[in-house]
């Protein structure tokens, strides 16, 4: 009899433990449905498919955004007219943190909450004839558009060669990497400003790459802001797009990850050959920030060419233009506090 009662125990142990297994499950999979309900599309204009933005891919590919209940979509704009995109709500977030800058320089309601790069990341290339930056007196060199990064990394290096703009050279604006690659083949143009891989593609095709904007900017870059409207009315999704972004950075900036992140770039932007996905990472290594901690210096000194650029006389200082307490809180929830 004592043996039937151990039996029946057992039965109605398992019973409950079964039951408590698919409770489990159910549980799991409506969270899982919710979440997936409830996910808000959110967009990000990009201004090219440049390789430095693998952080905002990592934190899709891996998953960060959807936890955070936010459907990413990234749109290709100009950084300029994606900081006026903002303004009108048609965009939620400007990922081209020069054209923030610039907007908020001439007094837009707009500021950036997070940056990923210590630099830009671009290579100044030119016709093969022209091997150093000394020849490039009197040429025509393609940049994006007026005021962005291409643009202000040319005027940068120049200047520290003596030359200005007008003066020793000229700028020929053309709004697509691909486009510039093209106008330096055709010769259209003596040399470009390129990105990461179109940089490497000129390198391949005989152009020379006199310089490398890493190794003479100090100002932060990529990163997105946002409105100030939006910032004041829903700090909750900014702070949940700076938590997942800043995820995506921290994976991409371990080595340890670097397999993974070929996959992702070979994927993203169709490479098929792997050494150069491992270049294009190598080239975006030199200047991520691991914990998107910036140099209020370096942002300084993007603030004052912005400002120049736009004949702004009145000083700003650069706190004016980034709101970095959803960077802060993130660390902390993260274990970076600092």
């Amino acid at each position: 009899m004592f043996e039937v009662r151990k039996l029946v125990t057992r039965v109605r142990l398992c019973r409950i433990a079964g039951l408590a297994t698919i409770m489990a499950l159910l549980v799991v999979t409506v969270t899982s449905l919710q979440a997936q309900t409830a996910a808000k599309r959110v967009s990000v204009s990009i201004p090219g498919a440049n390789v430095t933005y693998l952080p905002f891919y990592a934190a899709k590919d891996k998953g960060y955004y959807r936890e955070e209940g936010i459907d990413i979509e990234f749109i290709l704009m100009p950084a300029a007219l994606a900081s006026t995109a903002v303004m009108t709500g048609d965009i939620d977030y400007n990922g081209a943190v020069t054209g923030v800058v610039a907007a908020a320089v001439r007094g837009q309601p707009i500021k950036a909450v997070i940056f990923t790069m210590r630099s830009p990341v671009q290579g100044l290339m030119a016709k093969p004839e022209i091997k150093d930056l000394h020849q490039l007196k009197g040429k025509k060199i393609g940049v994006s558009s007026p005021g962005a990064t291409t643009d202000l990394a040319t005027r940068h290096i120049l200047r520290k060669q003596a030359y200005e703009f007008g003066r020793d050279y000229s700028l020929v604006f053309v709004a697509t990497e691909p486009g510039r690659l093209a106008a330096l083949e055709t010769g259209v143009i003596d040399a470009a400003m390129l990105s990461v891989p179109e940089n490497i593609l000129a390198r391949q095709k005989g152009f020379n790459e006199l310089a490398l904007s890493a190794d003479f900017l100090d100002f932060p870059q990529n990163g997105f802001g946002t409105a100030n409207k939006k910032i004041k009315e829903n700090p909750d999704e900014v702070l949940r797009m700076v938590r997942a972004t800043l995820r995506g950075l921290m994976f991409v900036s371990e080595s340890k990850n670097k397999e993974s992140c070929l996959d992702m770039i070979m994927k993203n932007w169709r490479i098929t050959n792997r050494a150069m996905a491992s270049e294009m990472y190598d080239y975006m290594s030199k200047a991520i920030l691991r914990d998107a901690s910036v140099s209020m210096s370096g942002l300084q000194a993007l603030v004052d060419q912005q400002r120049e650029s736009a004949r702004v006389a009145e000083p700003i200082n650069a706190a004016q233009v980034i709101d970095y307490s959803f960077v802060e809180r993130a660390r902390r929830e993260l274990g970076l506090a600092r």
